[in-house]
């Protein structure tokens, strides 16, 4: 393969991905911020349980270890 070839399929490559690219439908600003508050609440009430569950088993394993 020559060095001509590799340019002509790169170009090819950022051509068709460009195109892809248009075809992509954004989230408008609002699904993004919705999004993002989904995430952030699912993930403190997630670090709340495991936190929860962890203290949990520290407490049965400290008074199994007595």
């Amino acid at each position: 393969m020559g060095y001509s070839e590799y340019i002509g399929r790169a170009k090819q490559f950022f051509s068709d991905a460009r195109l892809e690219l248009k075809k992509v439908t954004w989230p408008t600003r609002q699904q993004t911020m919705t999004s993002t508050w989904v995430v952030l609440a699912v993930t403190a009430v997630l670090s709340i349980f495991l936190g929860l569950v962890d203290l949990a088993f520290s407490k049965v394993i400290g008074y199994i270890l007595k």
